[in-house]
């Protein structure tokens, strides 16, 4: 009994650091409309910056909290400024992606700064702990509370009672109407960010001393935990945040409590799944809310795409399909199969998001399907490498499209989450199915490439190989794209209630979509896992959906050619700066900021 109080206990306490992170989403949603990714970023420099007043620094704690709150508020501010409100007035999906690019640059700055090595911060209050009935409470835990609890009080009475208060309420409720009624809403978008991410930074302090640790990898997990702890409770409500947030607490307490440390984040994701199915809105939305609009469609950026010539596409085609026959290095053979495994994906990711209009941010989990698949068929029955790959392939196709399915009723940003979800959820499986996929040691030993009995071990033969995949799975793409079933898929895109009223099947079209998609990338992967010899669960990870949709971005949503060139200049790029290699997620990122600011429609334009 005492055993379940310390987890209802530890349960609220945990829920409490999720909320400060959570009503801080929920303020910037409700009056931008808009996810920001880089609040675990925050979240990370607040933890920091503590680390630098408690072990550095030497102050007392009231003076600890202060400092982290006007550091991350500073950093709020500068966000808005310089980051976001120059995309006011661009598309839809601007913003989303540029606060994923603040998260990579402010991330590796970190990581820069003090290394990442974790680093310890110690609590400044007594270790002691207290008897309530059968469990027990330290003066940490208090705190905690207490910051929660209070920092709730205050944001009602400033929401409440406050004018900015007032303008904050009003840009949520009708942007555009308070506009018009005087209200400065550049000023309300200062003040929820400069809250948002005073919150988000006492959180990181809060939970870097709560387990005396802290480390420059735990900004993604904030942020996830944070969205979904937002998006159970209803995207842009703040009580409901604060109640999603008490409400994952609790299920990942007492999911650790029955199946182990390591199935607490799979709870958290299912949570989020199951809610997004029964209710899509959150459990605090009305019923009467609006649909959330979507984030391609019409609002996708303006372009003329730059229409290349067959002959010139048939020239470059050769051009590297001769390549290894000249005098080139290894290394340069290296790199552009690296390019030709990320084309796969990129070829997977832009039928999906640019041209049926689902952005998915969890499309690494279709290639660890893949991966999987054909590494445990061509090591444990022996299936010939060729034939394990199609396999993975078709796998990827079918399980991925089950996995995505419930997404298929939701819009906008709820899409993307979604599709997080499911990959973290993939990564989670993986890890804990044990049995099956070996766990964390993962699988080692998968047979080399192999086609018709031959070995391709030489860089030669892998470079022709994956070249010649890609450019059939290209070709089939292009040849999909100008039918009539890629003529529907844009269709829905452009105006998914036109495209329904017009007799369009959504959730079919969607699904052929994911199955052409999740073939090439399962093949991408399968390759992969014969290429490296050895996968786990960390080897598809989120930064890898993430650098994805950056390609796509890139080369220009929808475009098959975009893909392939957004692959090459994003593997290419940092090898041409290798000698800063740890720079190299500081390139992504202001290389995404610089697109989504100044060509939003990629370099070859949407299709």
């Amino acid at each position: 009994m005492s055993s379940w109080l310390d987890y209802t206990i530890n349960g609220l306490i945990v829920g409490n650091v999720y909320a400060l992170v959570a009503v801080g989403l929920a303020l910037i949603f409700g009056v931008s409309r808009l996810i920001n990714f880089a609040q675990g970023s925050i979240y990370l420099v607040g933890a920091y910056i503590g680390w630098v007043a408690v072990v550095q620094l030497h102050t007392p704690l009231p003076l600890t909290i202060i400092l982290v709150a006007v550091v991350a508020a500073l950093v709020g501010l500068i966000i808005e400024r310089f980051g976001l409100r120059p995309l006011q007035n661009s598309v839809r999906i601007a913003p989303l992606l540029a606060t994923i690019g603040i998260s990579f640059v402010l991330d590796q700055l970190v990581m820069l700064t003090f290394s990442p090595n974790p680093r310890a911060l110690p609590s400044q209050l007594p270790d002691v702990r207290f008897q309530v009935g059968g469990g027990t409470i330290g003066p940490l835990d208090l705190l905690i509370a207490g910051v929660g609890i209070s920092s709730a009080l205050l944001l009602f009475v400033f929401l409440r009672y406050s004018k900015l208060g007032w303008a904050v309420r009003a840009a949520s409720q009708d942007r555009d109407a308070a506009m018009q009624m005087g209200v400065d809403v550049n000023r309300v978008n200062q003040a929820v960010f400069g809250i948002a991410a005073a919150l988000g930074g006492v959180s990181g302090l809060l939970v870097g001393m709560y387990y005396n640790q802290i480390d420059t990898a735990m900004s993604l997990q904030a942020t996830l935990k944070g969205v979904v702890a937002e998006v159970v409770g209803g995207a842009g409500n703040v009580p409901g945040a604060v109640v999603g947030s008490l409400l994952l607490g609790l299920v990942e307490s007492y999911g650790v409590a029955v199946f182990g440390t390591s199935y607490r984040n799979l709870f958290a994701f299912l949570l989020l799944v199951v809610v997004l199915v029964l209710r899509p809105n959150g459990l605090f939305a009305s019923a009467r809310q609006a649909p959330p609009e979507p984030l391609t469609g019409t609002f996708i950026a303006p372009s003329r795409p730059v229409r290349i010539p067959r002959w010139a596409l048939a020239l470059a085609v050769a051009a590297f399909a001769i390549l290894p026959l000249l005098p080139v290095s290894f290394y340069v053979l290296q790199t552009l199969i690296n390019a030709w495994l990320l084309g796969m994906l990129a070829l997977s990711l832009t039928l999906v998001a640019g041209t049926v209009g689902q952005v998915s941010l969890g499309h690494a989990a279709l290639l660890a399907i893949g991966a999987y698949t054909s590494a445990l068929l061509s090591l444990a029955l022996n299936v010939p490498v060729g034939l394990a790959i199609i396999a993975g392939g078709l796998m990827s196709a079918a399980l991925g499209t089950i996995l995505i399915s419930p997404s298929f009723r939701l819009r906008g940003h709820y899409v993307s989450i979604a599709t997080l979800a499911i990959g973290e959820i993939v990564s989670l499986v993986i890890l804990n199915w044990e049995s099956v996929t070996r766990g964390p040691i993962g699988i080692s030993g998968i047979p080399p490439l192999s086609l018709f009995g031959y070995d391709l071990i030489s860089p030669t033969s892998i470079y022709w190989f994956s070249f010649a995949v890609m450019v059939v799975l290209a070709l089939l793409q292009a040849r999909l794209l100008s039918s009539h079933l890629g003529r529907s898929f844009r269709a829905i895109r452009d105006d998914d209630i036109a495209a329904r009223a017009y007799g369009l099947s959504l959730n079919r079209y969607k699904s052929l979509a994911f199955i052409f998609g999740g073939f090439a990338a399962g093949v991408s992967g399968g390759i992969a896992a014969h290429l490296y010899s050895y996968i786990n669960h960390e080897t598809f990870n989120t930064q890898q959906s993430i650098l994805a949709l950056t390609v796509v971005i890139l080369g220009g949503l929808g475009n098959v050619v975009g893909a392939i060139v957004g692959a090459v200049a994003l593997v290419g790029l940092p090898e041409v700066f290798r000698i800063a290699a740890e720079y190299r997620i500081l390139i992504y990122g202001i290389v995404l900021l610089l697109l989504v600011r100044f060509r939003p429609q990629g370099l070859l334009g949407t299709i």
